[in-house]
Parts: structure tokens; sequence; C-alpha cells
């Protein structure tokens, strides 16, 4: 018999943030069930099955990474939606590692986490994963899917890498980091989500750098014709018309946006590779 609800594991020892969480999902149309610690959680996922966890990872006698490190495989795997006021890069990149869908930094407005699991069970399932290589706070590597979707899910996670900087900065770093990563995928990928983009994320006391290798065979940024360094003097907007014929995200290729926004950019021959430094001094 088919389920009439989307159901929802919850999983949080905070009572009154528990208790509003809940009621909220619950006037969202949810099926919510509720667990205190990781064995109530774990208990729960071996009697039904969910479409979606929210789980907070600071649980009485345990951690709730554990219970996302103990989902695997499955062949019917929920999404998981990791809350936690540990805001460490080592949290983060178990998370990232146990493929949690997204990461919500505590506190934050119940309405809000609310939005964020609504966002999570509206996008595609998609069987392609992110593959984490490297997983120190200062050198922290990834395979990418070259969908749109883990783009905006991995953007959303090394932003939390950088929350210590100021605030130009941080957003400066990471409109252009969006902007080469779809590209890569985009370009390089061809949307294909069987293929991969590779990230490198290094921070250094002076510095953030950026690599971006995607899977594709380079490319002449004048012969692109969805590039508006490739606009005629007389058009200068006939990039724009290109991208909409091909299916591209609205906007330009961005290049000349991204040299405004960090301090070197840099390109291998074949341009398949990219590398970006923002400086800190």
């Amino acid at each position: 018999m088919s389920r009439s609800k989307t159901e929802i594991l919850l999983v949080e020892d905070d009572r009154p943030l528990h208790h509003a969480l809940r009621r909220l999902l619950e006037a969202a149309g949810f099926a919510v069930t509720s667990a205190s610690d990781v064995a109530e959680a774990t208990e729960a996922l071996r009697r039904r099955q969910f479409d979606l966890i929210l789980l907070d990872v600071g649980l009485p006698e345990g951690n709730g990474l554990d219970v996302l490190a103990s989902l695997g495989a499955r062949r019917r795997r929920p999404k998981v939606v990791v809350m936690t006021a540990d805001d460490t890069p080592e949290t983060l990149l178990r998370a990232v590692r146990e493929q949690a869908y997204a990461y919500i930094s505590k506190p934050c407005p119940p309405n809000e986490v609310v939005e964020r699991v609504k966002k999570a069970l509206s996008a595609p399932h998609t069987t392609a994963v992110i593959e984490v290589l490297s997983a120190r706070p200062d050198w922290v590597e990834l395979l990418v899917p070259c969908e749109v979707e883990a783009a905006e899910r991995i953007q959303d996670f090394l932003a939390h890498l950088k929350t210590d900087l100021p605030d130009g900065i941080r957003e400066a770093v990471g409109r252009a980091f969006r902007e080469l990563l779809l590209n890569a995928i985009e370009w390089g990928g061809r949307l294909d989500p069987s293929r991969k983009v590779r990230i490198s994320y290094l921070r250094a006391r002076r510095m953030l750098m950026y690599r971006i290798a995607d899977p594709g065979p380079g490319f002449r940024l004048e012969a692109l014709a969805h590039s508006a360094v490739a606009n005629p003097p007389d058009k200068p907007l006939e990039h724009m018309r290109v991208r909409e014929e091909k299916g591209l995200r609205p906007g330009g290729f961005g290049i000349l946006l991204i040299r405004q926004m960090v301090d070197e950019l840099l390109y291998n021959e074949a341009r398949n590779e990219v590398v970006f430094v923002k400086y800190l001094d």
C-alpha cells in the first residue's frame, strides 16, 4: 500500500526545538517520527522507510553522524539534512563524506530549517555521489557529479568552511567558485552525472586557493559563442541568445567578472583546469 504522506525522521534531543520542528513539519503536511538519541533513530530506521532524516549531530550517548554512516549504500537511501552547533571543518567534512544532502548551522530558526527540508525533498534523487578524496580542513579535495544540483549542494557545504572570513571576501570567493564550477559542469561535463569535476580547496594563513578540473577536452574562450567575450561589437548581448538556444543557464560566461572578484585566475593550456587565488591580507 502506498504512503499518503512524505515520511520524515526527526532526530533532535533539544525538547523545545524538537517540539517546534515537529509542529511545523506536521503543519506542512509531513508524517513525522521522533527520535532523541542514536538508539531511537537506529530502531526507527530498522522499522520503516523514510524519505528524509533531519539529524542533529550532538546527541546523548552518541554522534548523529554515526546514524548517517549507518545508512551505507541502501538501495533507497533517504536524504539527510544535518543540523549542528559544532561548525568545525572536521564535522562538516565528515557530513560530506557520509553523503549528507545539506548542512545547517545551529542556532537556526525552526521555520528556516523546515524550508531547507522542503527544498531538499523537492530536489531530484540521483545515484551519483560526491566523493571526498581529502578531508583536511586546510586541503579539501572532492569529485563532484556534473549536475547543477550537486554543484549547488557542494557550494553550500564549502561556504561553511569560510565563516571566519569577512563578508566581502566570502561573497566574492563564493560567486567566483559558483561560476567556474557551473562552467565546468556545463561545458566540460556536458551535464552528465556519470562524469566528475575534481575540486581542490586549499586554505593557507594568507590565502585561499581553488582548483577546478573538468572532464572535457578544453576550449578556446574566443571560440565559445555563448561567452560574452565572443560577442561582436555591434551585438553585446548575442551570447545570451546563444545560451538560451543551447539550454544553458542565463548570464554570461563570467570570466571578465571573475577576474574582478579574485586576485589570481590561471588556466592550463587546454583550459579544462582553472586555479583562482584570493589573498587574505
